[in-house]
């Protein structure tokens, strides 16, 4: 991963942010604004991806995986996003939200039956584990699933979940017994399982062209071999998978702030005001300078947490809640700053940095908020 000093990344992981960029180019930003429309990407968006290697990082060799480490994510989510957040979500959901569940806890058959789809990107996943009244408090959530004859039966609504619409088999998260914390089990349950619905596509400030809806689960009944992982311990199994979702987001932070920096840059060079380029205004310059200050903060932080996360570094959880909290928080402000430079014209709906500007904003909300980011480095602090 590294090479030199601590804070220069390899010529490997160059290569790939080059590749993925090009592929970009070629292939994202030609269809953001008909995803927009959409509600979605182009379902030969992510089988292109999925040909390209994209979605099969977080999969070792054996699955058919590209066995890739948590910094190439990263630098995929930042690439990704530098052309359409809510492309980039739809595709970081199904390989790198929800499918490490199966990678991780799923048995030789389940991995067999899911992996390839998933990393071709023939087949979505989606992660269902909000609910409308549990969204940090994740143990606090209320869908139950009772063993039955035949398997389990899951009752209970799941709001906000990304993919839900479009995805071929949902990781549900219900409770299988009162313990607050033991008490949580996951289940793989496939699209037209009986008892699982849909609602209608929500309406978002952001992400317009990821699907995003309510997952309602009534008389839900799916096979004892659809428990994915152990029961009773899917609480720790959704923190473990966490880890890699908050720095999927810090990467995607870093996407949005990037692109806007040099977009504004670029405006910056062609705007004449007052007689002169905008650029050439030193308050401009020196502006720009500090949002390029604040983009190399982030990276370094998202990038070290990526190490960490690697490593098995006993601190690893802090770094990443670090790199999520201060790479979301900044990447708002980066992109404020930057549409403020642009003036009327970044107000407009015409203007991509518009679309960054809205697609930002659910970062400080997703995967876990500012909030409990904060909380999570609280308690390291008077502990």
């Amino acid at each position: 991963m590294l090479d030199g000093p601590a804070w220069e990344i390899d010529a490997v992981h160059e290569e790939f942010r080059a590749s993925v960029r090009a592929f970009a180019d070629r292939h994202v930003r030609p269809v953001a604004e008909d995803s927009e429309q959409a509600g979605r990407p182009p379902a030969a968006l992510l089988r292109a991806m999925g040909t390209a290697g994209l979605l099969g990082l977080a999969a070792g060799e054996e699955d058919g995986g590209g066995a890739g480490d948590s910094l190439a994510i990263a630098i995929l989510a930042e690439e990704l996003t530098r052309a359409s957040g809510g492309i980039a979500i739809t595709a970081l959901v199904s390989a790198y939200m929800a499918m490490p569940h199966i990678t991780r806890f799923g048995t030789a058959a389940q991995r067999a039956r899911y992996l390839p789809g998933l990393i071709a990107g023939e087949t979505i996943a989606a992660i269902a584990v909000t609910e409308p009244g549990a969204g940090s408090d994740v143990a606090g959530i209320r869908c139950r699933a009772v063993e039955v004859a035949g398997g389990f039966r899951i009752d209970g609504t799941k709001m906000f979940i990304t993919n839900a619409g479009i995805a071929d088999v949902i990781i549900v998260a219900a409770r299988t017994s009162p313990e607050r914390h033991r008490g949580i089990t996951t289940f793989l349950v496939d699209r037209g399982t009986p008892g699982l619905a849909v609602g209608a596509p929500l309406r978002k400030l952001g992400w317009h062209a990821s699907d995003t809806r309510e997952v309602i689960l009534h008389d839900c009944i799916v096979p004892p071999d659809a428990v994915l992982g152990t029961v009773g311990r899917g609480f720790e199994q959704i923190m473990t998978a966490f880890q890699l979702e908050r720095l999927a987001l810090a990467g995607m932070s870093l996407g949005h702030a990037a692109e806007c920096v040099e977009l504004a840059s670029r405006h910056a060079a062609d705007r004449e005001v007052f007689g002169c380029r905008l650029i050439d205004l030193q308050a401009t310059r020196h502006r720009l300078a500090v949002l390029a200050v604040e983009l190399a903060a982030s990276r370094l932080l998202t990038y070290a947490a990526a190490a960490r996360l690697d490593s098995g570094h006993p601190a690893a959880s802090r770094s990443v809640a670090m790199a999520k909290y201060h790479a979301a928080v900044s990447a708002n402000r980066i992109v404020d700053e930057c549409l403020q430079l642009f003036g009327g014209s970044g107000f407009l709906e015409e203007n991509v940095i518009a679309r960054h500007f809205r697609d930002a904003r659910v970062l400080r909300i997703g995967g876990g908020t500012d909030e409990i980011q904060l909380e999570i480095l609280g308690r390291g602090q008077s502990g």
